[in-house]
């Protein structure tokens, strides 16, 4: 071995983050140093809400004055909640504020295949979320108990047919877009379904006079025959007129959508949703939100234009920015979204919640750290950090767009009341997604489990991929393992070689990552000796910060032949 000991080559020396060189007097050295390993990671410090809070009741103050009066009287609603649109030629983005806080983030989606599962091309079974409560049947229908089945399918679709289809949920991994032919259009309050008789209304208006006052609303309106409509939750209290203008818009699209299928041909998009921007300005006007702000002229433009269809007063509320700081950065919408996808999540009084991303599940786990009242009884502060931790987690879930099974490790807590008390408070700051979930009662081991809606990518997998180095596993081989590894090779690589009793003189060079050499120069430099000698071959290294850590190559320097 060259030196008796395995030495790389001068202008290769590894470089560590505990030793690094000076790079005063070489700036481009620095910069050649800061390009080729990872960027230093941050602790976000979180952004105090108190600061948040404040800035958003200075704008809440700002407000025309009939938005004022009108806040006055609905007494119900205390926070300020604004709209914030950031709208770029590659990518579009919309944050809900609510007292200035970050509730709610979503970014422009991406192009895959669509599939169409033959389930999908049958009608539509009864939706557990709506009370059906008027069935508007075609003269001369199929006789009840005729519906068709998925034996049907050859005769209702023959090869060659053409079907209109409609994306229900969103690409997910490698799934495309899914699609049915049991199609909806979604209006302010209600939802036009052309092609099925029933008529209903959501079950999350829970007010039994308000049902009965929007069931005989639904049985006086005049619906096509063979078409039905759903009451949106947002219908709620909403007077007649509001749901005969909507009626009137969804059957004027409708009847642009088959004037474009009798005269055009296949494929084609029939009808397309507003992007995301107006559709998101759309659905949140019926939130309630105080103020809608968008960065981009024609896009504030398109979209006073199409609110002006439904409302002439929200028209006011939809605002141009045209302030010289980036809107996300005036309103610390920056700063929250880099807290969103930490691994660790502050809580307010010094706990924390950590969220991890697996294939099968998210799990949530809630630790106390440094709370700032551990003096106090520790019943009292494992239940106040598990409350915070049921609100956050909530917001994190929303905020991530996570879906399918989420398991929250709650620390644990003795009484009965105060798993409740926690239970309730997750479920109440659930009650404001739209997604559907499902929550279990926590355990005596201070486990909940819950699932939600998945009808697209989380945010984090829209936004990130997969290490190229690691390839997603988040760990890699350390120097140790590779040691190990590269020795047990060059054993066998040597015993071959010394089996052919040749009579020549091996020389074998080792190439290898800067930080596998210095393991292999130090705690294993004698191992490597007693090999040199007990088999009388020579070994040379070299080492290169560009070789991956767990890759090494071995190299019969005589005859060039490569061994891995």
């Amino acid at each position: 071995m060259n030196d008796r000991t395995p030495q790389p080559s001068p202008d290769r020396e590894p470089n560590h983050d505990s030793d690094q060189p000076d790079y005063t007097a070489d700036p481009q050295a620095r910069l050649d140093h800061e390009l080729t390993h990872p960027p230093a990671e941050h602790d976000h410090e979180p952004v105090d809400r108190a600061e948040l809070k404040a800035g958003a009741q200075e704008r809440a103050k700002q407000r025309p004055l009939l938005q004022k009066i009108l806040a006055v009287f609905k007494k119900e609603k205390t926070s300020f909640r604004e709209l914030i649109i950031n709208s770029e030629p590659l990518e579009k983005r919309v944050a809900l504020l609510v007292d200035g806080v970050l509730e709610k983030f979503e970014i422009i989606g991406y192009s895959k295949n669509a599939f169409l599962h033959y389930w999908d091309m049958l009608p539509a079974a009864a939706d557990s979320s709506v009370e059906v409560v008027r069935v508007n049947k075609k003269k001369n229908a199929r006789p009840a108990g005729e519906a068709p089945t998925v034996k049907d399918i050859p005769q209702l679709y023959p090869p060659g047919s053409e079907i209109v289809i409609q994306v229900t949920k969103g690409p997910i991994g490698t799934k495309g877009p899914r699609t049915t032919t049991n199609l909806s259009l979604p209006g302010r309050y209600l939802v036009l379904t052309p092609f099925s008789d029933s008529c209903g209304i959501s079950r999350k208006i829970e007010d039994n006079k308000e049902r009965a006052r929007l069931r005989q609303l639904v049985n006086e309106l005049t619906i096509p025959e063979g078409m039905g409509v759903i009451v949106r939750t947002a219908g709620e209290g909403k007077k007649a007129r509001y749901f005969v203008r909507d009626l009137h818009l969804l059957l004027k699209t409708w009847a642009d959508i088959q004037a474009k299928l009798n005269t055009q041909r296949a494929p084609l998009a029939l009808y397309q949703e507003p992007d995301i921007v107006e559709r998101t300005v759309r659905d949140f006007l019926t939130e309630e939100v105080d103020r809608v702000l968008i960065d981009n002229p024609e896009d504030h433009v398109r979209c006073q234009a199409s609110v002006a269809q439904i409302s002439q007063r929200s028209k006011g509320k939809i605002a141009l920015y045209q302030n010289s700081i980036p809107i996300f950065e005036r309103f610390n919408i920056e700063r929250q979204i880099e807290q969103t996808f930490q691994r660790k999540v502050g809580l307010p009084s010094g706990g924390e919640i950590i969220i991890d991303e697996t294939e099968a599940l998210i799990a949530i786990d809630v630790n106390t750290g440094s709370h700032k009242n551990k003096a106090s009884d520790e019943k009292n502060v494992i239940y106040s950090v598990n409350l915070e931790a049921a609100v956050e987690a909530a917001r994190q879930i929303r905020l991530r767009n996570l879906g399918g099974l989420i398991i929250i490790d709650f620390i644990d807590m003795k009484e009965r009341r105060h798993r409740n008390g926690v239970y309730e408070k997750l479920c109440e700051a659930m009650a404001e997604d739209k997604a559907k979930n499902h929550i279990l009662p926590i355990s005596q081991l201070g486990i909940l489990q819950m699932t939600r809606q998945r009808q697209q990518e989380s945010l984090t997998s829209n936004l990130y991929t997969d290490c190229p180095y690691c390839r997603g596993r988040g760990i890699v081989k350390s120097a140790t393992t590779m040691s190990v590894e590269l020795q047990r090779k060059l054993s066998s690589v040597i015993r071959r070689l010394v089996a052919r009793k040749d009579g020549k003189e091996y020389q074998l060079r080792v190439l290898v990552h800067p930080g596998i050499l210095e393991r292999l120069r130090s705690e294993d430099a004698n191992l490597l000796v007693r090999m040199e000698r007990e088999y009388g071959v020579k070994l040379a290294f070299r080492a290169d910060p560009s070789y991956h850590v767990e890759n090494f190559k071995i190299i019969n320097a005589l005859t060039g032949e490569e061994y891995r």
